[in-house]
């Protein structure tokens, strides 16, 4: 790359949005002249969490067919669940959840959690590592693709992303991912579509400004300097600090890694943050052994995982109401596949196909969607859960029930095959102004040239098909002049003058609006 193609793009894409003229950028947004510039923005409406169970889940022990309890007796005595400790869901006489899931029975009998049945991939693999890339991914068995489902996804509504990110259309991170890696699910065309906050502690710590000591050695010296450099160069670290701000009290939650998750979700939602996407991870669902207690099945590995589970989407769904944005979020359990029919020597279960779904949130449509998996008679290791819902039918519906994405964009994200799971209740899309907005951030749509200029420079500005404006704004926030309004071309660029001779030196912005746009272009007037 050329020397001045570096600091181009370094200049745009890491320290403009951290630091412009010194002011971090959720200061300088707050200023006059921002709000001169980009008035009308629209907070984005629709979020998805998704929660991702690392090692699969064992459906039949979470979700338990009673109406096969006999079969479910023969095949796995090791790991059986006493039928009279098992939860039930209002109105359903077939299937009831684990002890461990009182919070998912909550969530149910208040019409607020929907249980898809019997969700799989076909010809399922049985690997971790390959089964968790195919539901990341949202590829066939066969295939392997370079990117990830909500990366794709991403990509269509910011096509430009990530040159000049963040903007002042779009401040903030696209996905948020907690944990150590940013998953391949935000994997987009040419870069990861979102950000890592690494765990709690560390948000935590970005937050409140706390420092970890460093020892008082050479060593430590040159430790503070490496923390103190990759904090500056997060560039999303200070709207994060700004929205989570925002939020002084929340709900209260159990004492787990998970919830802990959660609650930093809330409280980013709820303090403006315009982030679409979350993503969440529990793991240790790979319950080959100890997945129940011998003397106490409804105790052990897999019995903690779902009281942690239950109890902290139960908090994080009671808090998104007691911060007013409950109707807003939407949450689903991903995880790479369930576990075999019969249980093993091991007080466990093996690797196996098929598991439930689950959804929640307020405008979920609430009940099991699916008959019941089905146990044969006398199982054996060769027999496996059939899959019943593709995973992609699940991704589909909720990208366009949810975040009403158009067809055109639904199939470049996904192949899903065509159908919808009527889960997700009457959804209010976001305007068409709202997509176009996303749809160019990023891309520059007025320019100047000469910059610096002495008296005259000339704008040059493509037309979006809408009437525009193009007006000049001092450092202050004030109207200077309104040098181009009404209809222009599309199919070329347009330009106008403007001479700055009677103005004084100093720097000068070039506001382009149209009906769902906005963007400016600082402009240097030199003596």
């Amino acid at each position: 790359m050329k020397r001045r193609n570096f600091i181009k793009h370094a200049t745009r894409s890491t320290i403009l949005p951290a630091m412009l003229n010194g002011t971090g950028m959720a200061a300088f947004a707050k200023s006059p002249l921002m709000r001169a510039l980009y008035e009308d923005l629209e907070e984005t409406d629709k979020v998805l969490v998704l929660v991702y169970l690392g090692g699969g889940n064992d459906g039949l022990n979470t979700l338990v067919p009673v109406d096969q309890f006999d079969q479910l007796s023969r095949a796995r005595p090791d790991v059986l669940l006493p039928e009279n400790r098992l939860l039930a869901l209002d109105g359903i006489d077939d299937s009831k959840l684990h002890p461990g899931l009182g919070g998912f029975q909550s969530l149910y009998n208040d019409g607020k959690l929907g249980i898809i049945q019997n969700v799989g991939y076909p010809n399922q693999s049985y690997s971790h590592f390959r089964s968790t890339d195919i539901w990341m991914t949202g590829a066939d068995a066969d295939e392997l693709l370079p990117t990830g489902w909500l990366g794709r996804y991403l990509n269509s509504e910011y096509p430009n992303y990530p040159i000049d990110y963040p903007n002042p259309e779009v401040p903030d991170p696209l996905a948020i991912e907690i944990g150590y890696n940013l998953s391949v699910a935000f994997q987009g065309p040419s870069t990861g579509m979102g950000m890592v906050v690494g765990d709690p502690e560390w948000f935590y710590q970005l937050v409140n400004d706390v420092e970890e000591p460093t020892p008082n050695t050479p060593a430590g010296e040159k430790l503070k300097f490496v923390r103190l450099i990759t904090k500056q160069s997060q560039v999303y670290g200070e709207v994060i600090k700004n929205a989570a701000a925002k939020v002084t009290r929340q709900g209260e939650y159990p004492q787990n890694e998970l919830a802990e998750q959660l609650k930093i979700v809330a409280r980013l939602i709820a303090g403006g943050l315009q982030t679409r996407l979350y993503m969440v991870s529990l793991h240790g669902f790979d319950t080959h052994d100890a997945q129940v207690v011998g003397s106490d099945h409804t105790q052990g590995e897999h019995a903690t995982l779902l009281q942690t589970l239950g109890s902290s989407v139960e908090a994080f769904t009671k808090d998104l109401d007691f911060l007013g944005i409950g109707d807003r979020v939407m949450g689903a359990t991903v995880s790479e596949f369930g576990r075999r029919i019969i249980s093993n020597a091991s007080f466990g279960t093996d690797h196996g196909a098929a598991a439930p779904m689950f959804v929640f949130g307020n405008a979920v449509n609430g009940g099991i969607y699916g008959a019941n998996p089905t146990i044969p008679d006398f199982a054996d290791v060769e027999d496996n859960l059939n899959m019943e819902v593709d995973f992609r039918t699940v991704y589909a519906t909720i990208l366009k029930n949810w975040f009403c994405v158009n067809e055109s964009a639904l199939q470049s994200s996904l192949d899903y095959g065509g159908e919808m799971i009527p889960i997700i209740g009457e959804s209010a899309c976001m305007s068409t102004a709202t997509q176009q907005r996303n749809t160019n951030a990023g891309l520059s749509l007025v320019s100047n040239y000469p910059n610096p200029f002495r008296e005259n420079t000339t704008l040059t500005f493509k037309s979006l098909g809408s009437p525009l404006q193009i007006q000049i704004i001092d450092q202050q926030g004030k109207l200077i002049e309104t040098v181009a309004r009404g209809d222009y071309p599309i199919d070329r660029e347009n330009k106008v003058i403007w001479n700055g001779a009677n103005h004084a030196p100093g720097i000068y912005y070039a506001r382009f609006q149209d009906k769902s746009l906005q963007q400016s272009k600082a402009m240097l007037k030199v003596q």
